[in-house]
C-alpha cells in the first residue's frame, strides 16, 4: 500500500482536466509561506504532458516563477499548444491564481531517435546506505523557530533525502557552494515516465538555492534571509525512477546583485546521468532587528 504522504502528491500532480487544454490543480502545505515552486512546477508538465502524443516525451523545461502562490487557492494551468513538428512538439504553460500568473512555463517534447552519446562521471559518493538520513533539529532549537518553519522541519515528505556532507541550517558555517544529496521517492509508484518525470521536477526545487548561500553562512532558516525561486531549467537526458535511489550533485558558480545562480546532475545510482538543472534565484540578507537576533 502506497504511503499517504506519497498518494497525496501523486494526486497533487494528476490534475484535473476542465477542458482539452485546461486544467486544475490544488496545493499542499509543507511548512513554507507560499506554494512550493517545485509543486507548481511539477504540476505544469504534468499539463504539458497530457497534450502531448504518448510517443514523445519531455526533454527540456524553461520556467519563471512570476508572482508567489497562494496555498489556499487552487491553480488554473493553461496549455497552449504551440507546436507539433514531425519529430518535436512545444508547449507553453500559464499557471494562473486569482486571475494573474504566478508561473509561465514553456517544454519541448521529442520522439525517441539514436545519436551520439557521451555525459559526465559521477561523483564518488558513499552509497546511500551508508549515509545518515536528514534528521530534524533538537526540541530546543526548533521551539525558537517560527510555527511554519517549525513544521517545514518537522514533516514526513515524500521524499526521503540523505546530503553526503550535511550542515547545520540554522547556525551554518561558511564552506565552498557545492553538495551531492542522495534522494528517493519513500514508497513505490507505478511505471509511468511521464509520472516519473513530473516528480522529478517537483523535487528538482529542493538545495539549488540553498547551494548559493553556502560561502556567505547564511540560511533560508535565518529570519533576516528572503530568498524566492526566480527562474528554474531542466533537461531530461535518459529513463530513470523517482522510487531508485538518485544523486543529486549541486555547485553555486556565482552569486551577486542579491542573486544566485545554482546548477545540479542527477544521477542513478549506477552513475547514469538522467537530467541537468540549473536555478537562478532571489537572495537578500536584511537588517536584522531585535526580533530577528
Amino acid at each position: 500500500m502506497t504511503q499517504p504522504v506519497v498518494s497525496e502528491l501523486v494526486t497533487l500532480l494528476t490534475l484535473e482536466r476542465l477542458e482539452d487544454n485546461l486544467f486544475r490543480g490544488q496545493s499542499r502545505d509543507i511548512g513554507t509561506k507560499y506554494v512550493f515552486g517545485g509543486q507548481v512546477l511539477g504540476q505544469a508538465l504534468s499539463a504539458a504532458q497530457q497534450t502531448v502524443d504518448d510517443e514523445r516525451s519531455v526533454h527540456s523545461v524553461h520556467a519563471y516563477f512570476l508572482r508567489a502562490g497562494d496555498i489556499t487557492a487552487p491553480i488554473i494551468f493553461d496549455v497552449d499548444r504551440a507546436r507539433d513538428g514531425h519529430s518535436f512538439s512545444v508547449r507553453r504553460v500559464t499557471a494562473i491564481q486569482h486571475g494573474q500568473p504566478i508561473l509561465v512555463f514553456a517544454s519541448s517534447f521529442q520522439k525517441s531517435e539514436p545519436g551520439v552519446e557521451h555525459q559526465f562521471h559521477m561523483p564518488e559518493v558513499p552509497k546511500p546506505e551508508d549515509v545518515e538520513p536528514t534528521v530534524a533539529p533538537s526540541a530546543e532549537i526548533m521551539e525558537k523557530l517560527p510555527a511554519k518553519m517549525q513544521r517545514w522541519l518537522s514533516r514526513m515528505g515524500p521524499f526521503e533525502m540523505r546530503p553526503i556532507y550535511p550542515r547545520d541550517e540554522v547556525k551554518p558555517p561558511k564552506r565552498p557552494p557545492y553538495q551531492q544529496v542522495w534522494l528517493r521517492l519513500t514508497d513505490k509508484v507505478g511505471d509511468s515516465p511521464d509520472l516519473h518525470r513530473a516528480l522529478l521536477a517537483y523535487a528538482s526545487d529542493f538545495y539549488l538555492l540553498g547551494t548559493t548561500t553556502f560561502p556567505h553562512g547564511i540560511s533560508y532558516y535565518q529570519p533576516n534571509v528572503q530568498m524566492a525561486s526566480l527562474d528554474h531549467a531542466m533537461w531530461f537526458h535518459r529513463p530513470f525512477r523517482v522510487d531508485d535511489w538518485l544523486l543529486y550533485s549541486l555547485d553555486s558558480p556565482t552569486a551577486g546583485n542579491a542573486r544566485g545562480l545554482a546548477r545540479g546532475q542527477i544521477f542513478t545510482r549506477d552513475g547514469v546521468l538522467v537530467a541537468s538543472v540549473a536555478q537562478e534565484g532571489l537572495i537578500r540578507v536584511l537588517p536584522e532587528t531585535p526580533e530577528a537576533v
